[in-house]
């Protein structure tokens, strides 16, 4: 009996720390997903507004001065992401210029397309260009009163914050050809009629793209 005592001693005495390691042994556990990056899909059509300013060309009749005519506008546009960093779009807006000047444009009308390129983030760096309208009401004797046809071309910095809304920044170039002042008992004269616009916009984008699984 005595022995059979010692031995289930010895026994629990060897059982003890091996139950205890056990207790203590952590469980296993899998380490957590690492969230994915959002893809970020311009594939939208898109409305907003704009502000920004207008400044004569240096060979217009009123070039040369320093002071901006004040622009604000709205334009409606689609953009079209055709591979993972290129993006077509074509867009039309109309600009008002704050003027009473009887030899600067009072309206612009463009219809461009626009072609840019993104690293696969929220920002869209891109050129446009194409035909545009101004509404040329000179007086004093100018030809062209009414309306003219031209072209434009120029550049901006589109960015996404958030899937509809984004915001940018641009620069475009007008030219409508030459204007021929008329005034009886002058001699003809005839001078270029340019603009350059500067301005910041923000567009509601109706995120099309989100169909496809982008941001």
């Amino acid at each position: 009996m005595k022995k059979i005592l010692l031995a289930s001693a010895a026994f629990i005495a060897l059982a003890a720390p091996a139950s205890a390691a056990d207790l203590a042994a952590r469980p296993y556990t899998k380490a957590p997903a690492m969230a994915a990056a959002p893809i970020y899909n311009w594939t939208a059509f898109y409305i907003g507004g704009h502000v920004g300013g207008g400044f004569p060309g240096s060979n217009n009749l009123v070039g040369g001065s320093n002071d901006g005519t004040f622009m604000g506008g709205v334009q409606a546009g689609y953009d079209m992401q055709f591979s993972p960093n290129w993006v077509f779009g074509v867009e039309a807006n109309y600009s008002w210029l704050d003027t009473n000047s009887s030899f600067a444009n009072r309206g612009l009308g463009p219809v461009t397309g626009r072609l840019g390129y993104t690293w696969g983030g929220p920002a869209l760096l891109y050129v446009k260009g194409g035909y545009a309208w101004a509404d040329s009401r000179f007086t004093n004797g100018f030809s062209g009163n009414g309306g003219r046809d031209g072209y434009t071309v120029g550049g901006g910095l589109e960015y996404l914050f958030t899937q509809n809304w984004s915001g940018k920044i641009e620069y475009q170039y007008y030219d409508f050809g030459n204007v021929t002042a008329l005034q009886p008992g002058l001699a003809a004269v005839g001078f270029k009629n340019d603009e350059h616009t500067v301005k910041a916009g923000l567009n509601y984008r109706f995120n099309l793209g989100s169909l496809g699984g982008g941001f």
